[in-house]
C-alpha cells in the first residue's frame, strides 16, 4: 500500500489566489458540481509526504474513471476504472499493483452521485483565501483517510486535494486550469487495455 498512498495521498499548499472576502460555497453547490461535471483535463502538481514532487496531466471521467499520466523521470500512469485503481510502474516489467477504488479517498469525488450532506462524510467546512475548504471522509470506513477539497467560486471548480491516509501520510494534487466537456474513448481507462499494451512481445 505504500506506493499507493505516495501516488494518491505533505504539505498543504496555498494556492495563488489572491485574498478576498468570500463565502463559503454551501455543500449542495459542490455535490452539484461534481454530479453535473463528465469529464475534465488538466495539469497537475503533486507534493507527496517526502517533500518530493511530480507533475503531469489528468484527466476526469466520471463516474468511477480517472486518469493521472506522471510526466519524467516517473512516466508512472495511474489509472482508476471498473471499481479498481492501477499503479502502472514504466521501470518494472511486472504486472501492476491494484487496490479497490472504494478503499482510496477519491472514490468520493468519482462516484456516480456525489451527495456531501450524507451523515457523516463531511468532517470540515469552511473559507480560506477566497477558496472554499472541504473536508470529507467515506462515512463508512473513515479509517481510510480523508480528502480535503479547494474550491473556488464563479464558477465553481475543484483547485486542489489533499488526501491523508490511514497512516497519516498525506499527498498534496494542486490543479491548473480545467477543461471541460471533452470526449475521451473508454480505452484511456481500461486497466485491462493497459495490461495488454504493456506485456512483453514474443519474438
Amino acid at each position: 500500500m505504500k506506493q499507493l498512498r505516495h501516488i494518491l495521498a505533505p504539505l498543504a499548499l496555498v494556492l495563488s489566489v489572491s485574498p478576498a472576502l468570500a463565502e463559503k460555497l454551501p455543500l449542495s453547490a459542490i455535490s452539484a458540481y461534481f454530479n453535473g461535471l463528465k469529464t475534465a483535463e488538466t495539469d497537475f502538481q503533486q507534493i507527496n509526504s517526502d517533500g518530493s514532487t511530480a507533475a503531469g496531466r489528468l484527466i476526469i471521467y466520471r463516474p468511477g474513471r480517472m486518469r493521472f499520466e506522471y510526466g519524467p523521470p516517473e512516466r508512472t500512469l495511474v489509472l482508476a476504472s471498473g471499481g479498481q485503481v492501477a499503479i502502472f510502474d514504466s521501470k518494472s516489467n511486472q504486472p501492476p499493483e491494484q487496490y479497490p477504488l472504494k478503499k482510496t479517498p477519491l472514490n468520493l469525488i468519482l462516484e456516480r452521485r456525489v451527495d456531501l450532506a450524507r451523515a457523516k462524510m463531511v468532517v470540515g467546512h469552511g473559507e480560506a483565501n477566497g477558496l472554499t475548504i472541504v473536508t470529507a471522509q467515506d462515512p463508512e470506513h473513515p479509517e481510510l483517510g480523508t480528502i480535503q477539497m479547494a474550491f473556488s467560486s464563479n464558477p465553481v471548480a475543484l483547485r486542489q486535494w489533499i488526501v491523508t491516509d490511514e497512516t497519516g501520510s498525506q499527498t498534496t494534487v494542486k490543479l491548473g486550469a480545467m477543461k471541460t466537456g471533452e470526449s475521451y474513448p473508454s480505452s484511456l481507462f481500461s486497466i485491462n487495455s493497459e495490461i495488454q499494451r504493456n506485456k512483453p512481445r514474443r519474438n
